[in-house]
């Protein structure tokens, strides 16, 4: 029903009022298993993806978008719930990252379309870093299903981190590769040199589609020097003033 209604009521809205493009929508199979694996520039990916593609598609959420007040936070959950996103507690990293292993299984295991962001959390400045082993290929390995890179377009100008509203002059794009076949390393998924080598392929290949810069380190590390920066600058700042 949520689902149902997200697709009649805010694909149409999005489209309207932001013009999103989309290139490669038939490198989607019709039926049919597959992991989706994008970057992660902004918020507002978790709306553009899964609501302009044709099939559904599960991603892993933050519990904290279930369980938001007011107005917006209602809003918000209601939007992930329709759009059939599982909520993950992180509070235990380790555990988290096992749930949503389990639970991107499963959803293969049914014929559908899994979505995971190989990065881990949004691109701090819309570079792209590196992915992080376990996710995208472990799933992939386990399971035999092909992934799909998808590249995100300007959606870090429509909706830059921290800000949250929408700059209504920007067009958001999809670009979607052709699918990658990783059957060849099946039931290998626990050697973490075969898993290094399918995730580093998987970002080239966003890379690739994205035209970003890419950077290798976690994006959770360059969060920290850009937050360390900061901080050193204010300080500096604060010290050459009389």
């Amino acid at each position: 029903m949520f689902y149902r209604l997200m697709k009649m009521i805010v694909a149409p809205m999005l489209k309207i009022f932001f013009r999103p493009w989309v290139e490669g929508m038939e490198n989607i199979p019709a039926e049919g298993p597959a992991i989706i694996a994008s970057n992660h520039l902004s918020f507002s990916d978790s709306f553009f993806l899964p609501a302009l593609m044709k099939r559904r598609v599960t991603f892993i959420a933050k519990s904290e978008y279930f369980t938001g007040t007011g107005v917006k936070g209602k809003l918000t959950a209601a939007f992930f719930k329709g759009v059939g996103q599982l909520p993950v507690d992180r509070s235990g990293v380790r555990g988290a990252g096992e749930a949503a292993i389990s639970s991107g299984i499963e959803v293969i295991k049914r014929g559908e379309l899994f979505g995971v962001y190989p990065e881990g959390t949004r691109s701090p400045d819309g570079k792209l870093y590196r992915g992080k082993v376990g996710g995208v290929a472990r799933i992939a390995l386990a399971t035999g299903a092909p992934v799909i890179p998808v590249a995100m377009i300007d959606t870090e100008k429509l909706q830059p981190p921290g800000q949250v509203k929408p700059n209504f002059g920007v067009r958001p794009g999809i670009r979607i590769g052709a699918p990658l076949d990783f059957s060849r390393y099946h039931g290998m998924e626990n050697d973490r040199f075969i898993l290094r080598s399918v995730t580093d392929e998987v970002m080239y290949e966003i890379m690739r589609l994205s035209g970003q810069e890419y950077v290798d380190i976690y994006a959770t590390a360059a969060k920290r020097q850009i937050q360390e920066a900061k901080k050193q600058a204010k300080q500096s700042g604060a010290e050459k003033q009389p």
